[in-house]
C-alpha cells in the first residue's frame, strides 16, 4: 500500500472547494456522473477505432444509496485508471484526463462526447463526503486500484480485487448532508441534471405492467415484473436531425421538457449548426399573451447533454428568454462549476446565430402559411415587438413578417399597410399618418369618428408599443403615428381645409372665459376647434407626444422624470355644436356652469375618466336632470 500527498499548489483545497469551487452542493452528483459518462464515452471511442481490446456491450451507469453505511456510490463500465492514472488524474489537480485525452485523440475524438475537466469535478464530492474510495480497474490488462482519501492532502493508494473494466465511486456522506442518502433527493438531482445523457443510469428498479395479449381471457389480470429504474432519455430529439422528426415528436419533447405545461406550443425552431461552432438545440414558441414578466419555464442550456444552467442570459438574446426549449453547446465556455457563463467571443457568435435562425424560420413560416400565422400573431407578437426593439438585424429581418393589426381584424406588413393608407392619410407636409388604437373598448368613440371618415386604424395593444412606434418613426421617412383619441378626428390628420367656426372671435373669447371659470386649469388646456356640428361638444385628449413619453417611462425608457408628471389634458370644444351655443348664450351663471360641468363629465365618461366621488356626484345630478 502506498500513502503520500495530493499535489496541489493550495494547502487548504478542500475548504476552498466546500465554499467556493460549486454555489450549490447538489451539483457534486453531476460532476461525478459527468465524470463517469466521460469515462464511459471514451471507452466507446477507443473500441470504435480498435485500440480498446475489450467489447464496449450496453453499459449503464448505476447510483445506489446504501443508508447503513451511509454511502452514496456511483459506478461505471467506462475506461478505468490504472494506478498511475489514478495518481496523475486524481492526485495532481492540477492535470486534467480530458485534456490529455482530446490532445491524443484529437483528430478522431472530436465527436466523442468528452465533457470537461476530470480532476476538479472529482473533488466536488468532497462538499457532501468526509471520506471518499475510488475502486478502479482500467481497460488496460493491469490490477485494480483502490484510492481513499478522508478530505485532506493526504491519501492512500493500494492494489484491489475488482476484476472488470470501470470505476466506483463511494462517498461516505457527511453527517450534515444527509439529504444525499435520501432515494427521493437523489432521483430529484438525476432527473434534473442528467435527464438527457448520452449513457443510461441506473437508480433501482421500478414494476412494469406487462401487456396481455389479444387472445387473452376477459378475466385475466395483466402481471408485473421488475424492471431497470432508467432516469434517463439517452437519445432526446435535439440530439436527432429535423429530418427523422415529425411535429408529434417534438410536442412530445415539449411535454418531456414541461411536464406541467398542458397546452402545445405553438410551433418550434430546430437548431443545428456545426461550423464556425457547434450548437444543437430546440426552441419552443408557447402563447405569450402581453405580460414580459411571466416565465416559468425557461430555456435549458446543456454541454454535451448534461443540464449546466436555465440561465441562457448572454448566450440567448434578451428578447429570446421569454421562449422555451433547449440548447446544447460544447463550445460555450464556463467556469469550473459549469454554472456561470465566461465572456467571449464565441457566445457573441452563437446569439446572432439563434437570433438569425429564428428571425428566417419566422419568415418561412409567414410565407407558407400567413392565415396560419395572422391567427397566432397575438400569442408571438410579444417576442417579435421586443426583438425589433432590441435587436438591430432583428429589426430588419423582422419587416417581412411583422404585422400590423386593424380594428376590424385585417393584418397587414408594415408595406402593405403604408402603400394602402397613401392617398387617404397623407397630411399636407406630405407624411402618411398611421392612426391607431391601444384600448377598443376604452377608445371606441374615436375608432368610430375615424373609420367613418375613412380611416384605417391599427390596434397595437402590447406594453412596448410607445417603444417600438418611436423606432419605427426615427427609422421610416415622412411616418408618423397617432392614437385616435390624441385629437378630434379633424385635427388628427391635418389637410388644407379648414372648417369655418358658427362663432366670432369675440365670442370665442367670451366662451373660453365662461369655460376657464369652471374647468381647473392644472388639468386641462382648453381649445376652441370648428368641427362638424354632429361631432361631439367637447372631446378630452391627450397629446400623443406627452402621453407616449409617460407610457415609455413606466416602461423603462423615455425622458427622464416624465413618469411622474401630473396628467395633463387637452379639453376641445366644438364652437360647431348646438350645446356650446346654448352654453354660450345661458341667462344665469347658475345654468352655465351647471352645462359645462355635466358636459365635462360627459367627456370624461367617455375617456374612463370619470371615478370616484365625481362619478357619484354626476349620477346624483344625472338623476336629477331627469326628474
Amino acid at each position: 500500500m502506498a500513502t503520500g500527498n495530493i499535489n496541489v499548489s493550495v494547502e487548504n483545497i478542500f475548504p476552498l472547494i466546500k465554499k467556493f469551487l460549486y454555489s450549490d452542493h447538489e451539483i457534486f452528483l453531476r460532476e461525478l456522473i459527468s465524470n463517469a459518462t466521460d469515462a464511459t464515452l471514451k471507452l466507446k471511442h477507443l473500441t470504435s477505432i480498435g485500440e480498446a481490446g475489450v467489447e464496449y456491450g450496453n453499459p449503464t451507469i448505476e447510483v445506489r444509496i446504501d443508508k447503513e453505511k451511509k454511502q452514496l456510490i456511483i459506478s461505471d463500465k467506462g475506461i478505468g485508471m490504472t494506478r498511475e492514472e489514478v495518481e496523475k488524474y486524481i492526485n495532481q489537480v492540477a492535470f486534467s484526463g480530458a485534456e490529455e485525452f482530446l490532445e491524443k485523440y484529437k483528430d478522431s475524438a472530436k465527436d466523442s462526447g468528452i465533457i470537461g475537466h476530470f480532476g476538479l469535478g472529482f473533488y466536488s464530492a468532497f462538499m457532501v463526503a468526509n471520506k471518499v474510495e475510488i475502486i478502479t480497474k482500467s481497460y488496460k490488462d493491469e490490477p485494480a486500484a483502490h484510492w481513499v482519501c478522508e478530505g485532506t492532502t493526504e491519501f492512500t493508494l493500494e492494489e484491489a480485487d475488482k476484476k472488470t473494466h470501470g470505476t466506483d465511486i463511494i462517498l461516505h456522506i457527511n453527517e450534515d448532508d444527509k439529504e444525499f442518502l435520501e432515494e427521493h433527493r437523489i432521483e430529484q438531482l438525476l432527473v434534473k441534471y442528467n435527464k438527457f445523457m448520452p449513457i443510461p443510469i441506473k437508480f433501482g428498479t421500478k414494476e412494469e405492467t406487462i401487456e396481455l395479449p389479444e387472445d387473452a381471457p376477459e378475466d385475466a389480470k395483466p402481471e408485473t415484473k421488475t424492471v431497470d429504474n432508467i432516469i434517463n432519455n439517452t437519445n432526446p430529439a435535439w440530439t436527432k436531425q429535423p429530418t427523422e422528426l415529425e411535429n408529434k415528436d417534438y410536442n412530445e419533447f415539449y411535454r418531456e421538457l414541461y411536464p406541467m405545461q398542458f397546452e402545445e406550443p405553438l410551433f418550434h425552431i430546430h437548431l443545428n449548426v456545426d461550423y464556425p461552432f457547434n450548437l444543437t438545440g430546440i426552441l419552443y414558441f408557447p402563447k405569450m399573451g402581453q405580460d414580459m414578466n411571466i416565465q416559468k419555464d425557461k430555456i435549458q442550456l446543456y454541454q454535451n447533454q448534461v443540464y449546466v444552467t436555465d440561465n441562457v442570459e448572454g448566450i440567448v438574446p434578451e428578447f429570446l428568454t421569454m421562449l422555451r426549449g433547449v440548447i446544447d453547446s460544447p463550445d460555450i465556455p464556463l467556469n469550473v462549476s459549469r454554472s456561470y457563463l465566461q465572456a467571449d467571443g464565441a457566445v457573441k457568435k452563437i446569439s446572432s446565430y439563434i437570433t438569425r435562425k429564428v428571425a428566417d424560420k419566422l419568415k418561412s413560416l409567414f410565407n407558407n402559411n400567413r392565415e396560419d400565422f395572422e391567427k397566432k400573431w397575438n400569442d408571438i407578437k410579444i417576442v417579435i415587438e421586443y426583438g425589433m426593439l432590441s435587436e438591430d438585424k432583428f429589426f430588419e429581418k423582422a419587416q417581412a413578417f411583422a404585422l400590423y393589426p386593424t380594428v376590424d381584424n385585417k393584418y397587414y406588413t408594415f408595406e402593405e399597410f403604408t402603400e394602402k393608407i397613401k392617398d387617404n392619410q397623407t397630411d399636407k407636409d406630405g407624411n402618411k399618418v398611421i392612426l391607431y388604437a391601444s384600448n377598443e373598448d376604452a377608445q371606441h368613440s374615436y375608432i368610430e369618428a375615424a373609420t367613418e371618415k375613412g380611416y384605417e386604424v391599427l390596434l397595437l395593444d402590447s406594453p412596448i408599443v410607445s417603444h417600438l412606434l418611436q423606432k419605427l418613426e426615427s427609422t421610416e421617412e415622412k411616418i408618423s403615428f397617432v392614437r385616435v383619441d390624441s385629437d378630434h378626428v379633424d385635427n388628427l390628420i391635418k389637410k388644407d381645409e379648414e372648417k369655418i367656426s358658427k362663432l366670432t372671435d369675440e365670442e370665442k373669447e367670451k366662451l373660453k372665459a365662461d369655460f376657464e371659470k369652471v374647468i381647473p386649469a392644472e388639468k386641462y388646456s382648453i381649445q376652441l376647434e370648428a368641427m362638424d356640428s354632429n361631432a361631439a361638444p367637447l372631446i378630452i385628449t391627450q397629446p400623443e407626444f406627452m402621453r407616449r413619453m409617460k407610457e415609455m417611462q413606466q416602461t423603462g425608457g423615455g425622458m427622464f422624470g416624465m413618469g411622474n408628471m401630473p396628467e395633463m389634458y387637452n379639453l376641445v370644444v366644438n364652437t360647431n355644436h348646438e350645446l356650446i351655443s346654448e352654453i354660450l348664450n345661458s341667462k344665469t351663471a347658475k345654468k352655465q356652469e351647471r352645462l359645462i360641468k355635466q358636459s365635462l363629465d360627459l367627456a370624461k365618461l367617455s375617456q374612463n375618466l370619470l371615478k370616484g366621488e365625481e362619478l357619484t356626484a354626476f349620477i346624483k345630478r344625472s338623476f336629477e336632470m331627469v326628474k
